[in-house]
């Protein structure tokens, strides 16, 4: 069993397309998210941007065995108070799940960019802020803290990776 995390160029972006959906349809349970009439979700707000020099912000296709698993989006933050690097999406499928691969491209993410990260998840989203306080903790002896949103209720961790 072989874990990858690849930076994703321009000519492989549609597997992060594809994948969005998958991620899309998870996230529905959360937030109200319905599909078009051709049963397909709306297009994931500003993915392109994930291509464009000089936006900071960078895709990443995660793969179990070379076959596509998961993704992660990774944001510069320009906000010296919110961080360095924003943890923007992360999706492992149903099928690769507590097989220790979100832990570990988590943790790879962190080291391959190395500053202040936050890392968000919405208020009803309970594995996922399980799943994140269990990573981060690990990741950093318990050196994190973390933050609601005082209007939205979301949830925000934040440390550093240095």
């Amino acid at each position: 069993m072989e874990f990858r995390l690849d930076l994703v160029p321009h000519k492989r972006r549609q597997v992060i397309y594809n994948l969005m959906q998958l991620y899309m349809y998870d996230f529905s349970r959360y937030q109200d998210i319905v599909v078009d009439d051709n049963g397909k979700f709306p297009e994931y707000p500003g993915i392109d941007e994930y291509w464009r020099r000089g936006t900071g912000k960078h895709a990443f296709l995660i793969s179990y065995d070379k076959v596509p698993a998961g993704f992660a989006l990774v944001d510069r933050l320009y906000d010296p108070i919110e961080g360095d690097f924003y943890m923007t999406e992360f999706f492992i499928m149903q099928k690769y799940r507590r097989t220790g691969m979100g832990t570990w491209a988590a943790k790879a993410l962190f080291d391959r960019f190395k500053g202040r990260w936050k890392v968000t998840q919405i208020k009803n989203n309970l594995p996922a802020q399980a799943f994140w306080r269990k990573v981060i903790g690990s990741y950093t002896n318990e050196r994190y803290s973390e933050k609601v949103h005082p209007q939205y209720g979301n949830i925000s961790q934040y440390f550093s990776s240095l």
